[in-house]
């Protein structure tokens, strides 16, 4: 969900990994949509998770690892990414609506509630939770989720 702690996350794994000597690119939702979103209705939206599926995909082919920072609010869009990109895990940052309306540092929900904002995920536009996510994360502290996040990707043998 928007404001759930994604980025912080994110910045917390590059960090830890970084200390492990892997330099990983993160793919921002906030950036890549400036880049290749125009209207960003439910049309738009899917050919920005095609899109940024494909690029993640690229990168990882060149041996770049990829975190992507980003709601993915269909189970589809994620399925896309995962079977287009070899060696991937889902992290779902499980927490709940009402924490991330407190926490909405970007103003999404309350632009929302002022019926600016039409398609937030959670809200106007339906959030499908994951079904069997490689990590669930609670969101509270993003050094420890990161943490998790080394430990499924070790498990997996995707770092060593």
């Amino acid at each position: 969900m928007p404001a759930s702690g994604k980025s912080t996350i994110a910045t917390a794994l590059k960090a830890q990994l970084a200390n492990r000597g892997v330099d990983v690119a993160v793919l921002e939702f906030d950036v890549l949509r400036k880049v290749f979103a125009g209207d960003y209705d439910a049309k738009g939206r899917e050919a920005f998770y095609r899109q940024m599926a494909f690029v993640g995909g690229l990168l990882v082919e060149h041996g770049v690892p990829v975190v992507f920072d980003a709601t993915a609010n269909r189970r589809a869009y994620r399925e896309r990414a995962r079977s287009q990109i070899g060696r991937f895990i889902e992290v779902y940052v499980d927490v709940p609506l009402e924490a991330c309306k407190a926490r909405d540092p970007k103003g999404i929900y309350r632009s929302a509630a002022a019926g600016e904002a039409t398609n937030v995920p959670g809200l106007q536009d339906p959030y499908e939770p994951s079904e069997a996510p490689d990590v669930v994360l609670l969101g509270e502290n993003p050094e420890s989720d990161a943490r998790q996040i080394i430990q499924k990707l070790t498990e997996k043998g995707y770092l060593k």
